[in-house]
């Protein structure tokens, strides 16, 4: 590690150590654009029911919820020859590369849905460090830099894979069809590819990427006066347990009672876990058994710094809309700059191929946005590029109510690609600044939760508002992730301590 920028603070990198630290997420991204882009089709081909869909695919936010803390626990705490974060880099690359082998030749759907689980668990077993080594490495001033390398792979990888299939067909004359409850070969060959992406892009970062050990990280954080010691409150698990399983089981009546839509047990279900998380928590502390993982990230969760709060109001807002643009552009273009909502007509597939290049298009514009956010960050600090970036994002939203030909919606594109950017790097920059060393890795995992909560929500109510307020019309949709992107860009500038 070479560069030393001053006496106190860990060495600057270059930027091809820097491109080497980030280039495995182009890997991680291969997978989870082919698992976005393919798993739906695949579970309708093994015969699900458009609306069993999102209920199959309930099972991949939770399984971040719940792993990325742990994962990020753990390589806190481990260190060993191979290091800290790559063990986790190296096993969860391997899981996953075998999951996109099988998980085409699913034979029933259920399997399908469990490969799904098993795939999400591992992608998520290499991300989650993956963000925690940019904060380990890269002394405060580089960290915007890092994220956004990570952005820029992130954005190419979306792009390759998610052309992926169709350049199979129409490139190399790989079939996109094939007989009843088959997987076509064109998906099959496109998860072979890759998961072989994946693995040699994530050994590239484990090859050639060092570590700092825990010890030197926390003599960097004393000569900067950053304290690494552990915030420690009394909490009243027992007080949060009751008003969460309460609330929960209220919601639970009032839906059962009234046959309010069945997207709301999932709110109710997330109510009452929290609650019984609390009640387990409170147990535990109880007993005096405070020293286990499970204990320390419930009170991690109490305990966050001020900063690291703030920012989680920020990824609330922010990701609610891009789950409301993801669940609703589609539908949106079709029906109002299209005029059709029957998916067997030439005018809906037109319209839906269309959306395909759309997020294509804010895929590239977003690899070309994280090269430019760094320069951004110097002229308008981390939060005040954000703010810029996410204000972009939501008039790219907004416009769509008012551009009438489907061509121009290429435009906005630039906005919402800026914007994915921005959220992919600048609150993660943020947020390790705030952070000690020592607790990089599960602080980074909780703040998984902000990612996952508003899609949870956004599953949950955004169809019950657009069928009681909007008469059932998906373009309102992406007009109210609009000015939830606003919401996000006024709570980024309440955001204390982030240069």
């Amino acid at each position: 590690m070479n560069n030393q920028n001053n006496n106190t603070d860990k060495p600057n990198l270059s930027f091809w150590q820097i491109w080497n630290m980030c280039f495995g997420f182009l890997g991680i991204q291969f997978g989870f654009a082919l698992q976005n882009g393919n798993v739906s089709r695949i579970f309708q081909t093994l015969g699900a029911q458009v609306d069993d869909i999102p209920i199959l695919w309930v099972a991949a936010p939770l399984t971040g919820l719940i792993v990325q803390p742990i994962i990020g626990y753990w390589s806190d705490k481990t260190w060993g020859r191979f290091g800290r974060r790559r063990p986790f880099f190296f096993v969860g690359a391997v899981l996953t590369t075998l999951s996109l082998f099988i998980m085409p030749h699913s034979p029933t759907l259920w399997i399908a849905a469990g490969m799904l689980w098993i795939m999400d668990a591992s992608i998520n077993v290499t991300m989650e460090p993956f963000r925690a080594l940019v904060g380990d490495n890269l002394p405060e001033k580089q960290r915007a830099t890092g994220y956004g390398l990570q952005s820029f792979f992130i954005g190419i990888g979306a792009v390759l894979a998610s052309a992926l299939p169709w350049m199979m067909t129409n490139w190399f004359d790989v079939s996109n069809t094939a007989a009843a409850g088959q997987i076509p070969e064109s998906v099959k060959y496109s998860f072979y590819w890759g998961g072989v992406v994946l693995l040699v892009a994530v050994l590239w970062t484990v090859a050639r990427t060092k570590e700092y050990s825990p010890e030197q990280l926390a003599e960097f954080e004393q000569q900067t006066a950053k304290s690494t010691t552990a915030i420690i409150a009394d909490i009243n698990f027992n007080k949060g347990a009751i008003i969460f399983v309460v609330l929960g089981l209220a919601t639970l009546a009032l839906v059962m009672g009234l046959s309010l839509e069945k997207e709301l047990y999932l709110l109710a279900g997330g109510l009452l876990a929290f609650g019984i998380v609390q009640w387990i928590a409170a147990a535990l502390k109880s007993a005096n058994k405070t020293q286990g993982g499970f204990y320390q990230v419930v009170q991690d969760v109490f305990t966050m710094p001020e900063a690291m709060k703030q920012l989680a109001w920020v990824q609330f807002f922010s990701w609610f809309t891009l789950f409301a643009m993801w669940i609703y552009t589609t539908s949106a273009v079709t029906s109002f700059h299209y005029g059709s909502s029957d998916a067997t007509s030439k005018a809906f597939n037109d319209g839906a191929d269309w959306v395909g290049i759309l997020f294509a298009a804010y895929n590239g514009f977003a690899a070309i946005a994280a090269m430019c956010i760094p320069f951004l960050v110097k002229k308008m600090g981390l939060k005040g590029a954000h703010c810029f970036n996410l204000l972009l994002g939501a008039l790219g939203l907004a416009s769509f109510m008012f551009i009438q030909d489907p061509k121009m919606l290429i435009i906005p594109m630039i906005g919402v690609g800026f914007a994915w950017a921005s959220i992919l790097s600048l609150p993660y920059a943020m947020l390790s600044n705030a952070l000690p060393s020592n607790k990089m890795g599960v602080y980074m995992g909780i703040f998984n939760f902000f990612i996952v909560i508003p899609q949870l929500l956004a599953a949950s109510i955004l169809g019950l508002i657009l069928r009681h307020v909007f008469s059932n019309q998906p373009i309102y949709a992406l007009l109210i992730g609009a000015a939830s992107f606003v919401v996000a860009a006024v709570a980024v500038i309440r955001v204390k301590n982030s240069n």
